[in-house]
């Protein structure tokens, strides 16, 4: 015997299907993502850092960050005392700098330590960096749903000094900002989740002014909690060199 499909599941079935016949392409939104998350022309700002290792004990740090367009960003440690002007640099072509005012140096990162801890954090020297994803990671949907386009990150062919395996983001749909990434180690295993909050619109761009990177394998989280935020300042370029990296307010 046949049953005649009811009316509801008819509708729910041509909604569905609206929904997803509607989904951008996956490069599409990838694209998107990049120009949301690049849009202001540079931004300073300064954010309370909270540490939590494994047995609950808390760490915090002050640290502020210039960033210049989509390939310029130096981030800088002002509090505590022992952590004050640990700085990081990161410039186009893949250019890293690091700099630990105990040794009054500046030591260039290479590529291969770039899976490595900031200062003690759950960031990455990767992680630090201004994020093209689109001409890092090929994208592919995994499932569209009525918050977010979910996507699954693959490392492009010559993406050869990348820390993940793989990536899966949750994109929000009404502004296509990744609330939320998966971020996979060499095996496939989940290594770390970058939780994004607060994510409000301040000068007409799309800023997320809490974010949480936890490290799920160790059982370590980073929380970054923005006070201050500054948006199409002018900043120099002078910021963004050796010099201004090793001055230690």
């Amino acid at each position: 015997m046949i049953r005649k499909a009811t009316p509801l599941f008819l509708l729910f079935v041509l909604l569905s299907s609206h929904l997803h016949a509607q989904a951008p392409a996956a490069n599409t939104i990838l694209q998107r993502v990049d120009s949301v998350l690049n849009a202001p022309s540079d931004l300073h700002a300064i954010a309370t850092m909270t540490l939590t290792d494994n047995n609950g004990n808390q760490s915090v740090r002050k640290m502020e960050m210039y960033q210049k367009g989509s390939e310029k960003r130096l981030v800088r440690f002002l509090a505590p005392a022992d952590q004050r002007g640990i700085s990081f640099l990161s410039l186009p072509k893949d250019i890293k700098y690091l700099y630990l005012p105990a040794f009054r140096k500046v030591r260039r990162i290479a590529s291969h330590m770039e899976n490595q801890r900031f200062a003690g954090t759950d960031f990455s020297y990767e992680d630090l960096t201004t994020e093209n994803y689109t001409n890092k990671y090929t994208p592919t949907i995994l499932e569209t749903t009525d918050k977010y386009y979910i996507l699954d990150l693959q490392p492009t062919p010559d993406n050869g000094n990348r820390t993940y395996s793989r990536l899966k983001a949750w994109v929000l749909r009404k502004n296509y900002y990744p609330e939320k990434i998966e971020m996979y180690d060499d095996s496939g295993k989940l290594w770390k989740v970058l939780e994004q909050r607060q994510i409000v619109q301040q000068n007409g761009y799309w800023i997320a002014k809490e974010m949480q990177m936890a490290d799920v394998q160790e059982n370590h989280s980073t929380t970054s909690i923005m006070s201050q935020l500054e948006i199409d300042s002018g900043l120099d370029d002078s910021i963004f060199t050796r010099r201004f990296l090793m001055r230690v307010r």
